[in-house]
């Protein structure tokens, strides 16, 4: 029997404080890790539950989480699952995926 994925919300934050606690025990490529890891987790359940699009929160700071969510993004398009990703336009914070399948 196939397990069906949990339905994501529609908006996800990507910031380490808001899915995860005691981050203060984690190293800074750790706490990374697991944004992206929430990032894959969130748009793989998009897509498997045909979601016209999904924004993900990754807010400002240095860059460091913003730069690998476009990183990872671009392997989600270069594959065809996402047509195209843009900051929302109203937040620079937040990037709109839009899915392609």
């Amino acid at each position: 029997m196939a397990r069906a994925l949990p339905r994501p919300p529609k908006q996800v934050d990507l910031h380490a404080d808001a899915f995860l606690h005691e981050i203060d025990r984690y190293e800074a490529d750790e706490l990374l890790a697991a944004s992206i890891d929430l990032l894959r987790e969130s748009l793989d359940a998009a897509i498997y539950w045909g979601y016209a699009e999904i924004r993900f929160v990754h807010g400002r700071g240095k860059g460091v989480l913003r730069q690998a969510v476009y990183e990872e993004l671009a392997y989600y398009r270069e594959s065809g699952a996402v047509v195209r990703y843009h900051p929302a336009y109203h937040n620079e914070d937040i990037v709109v995926v839009v899915i392609g399948l």
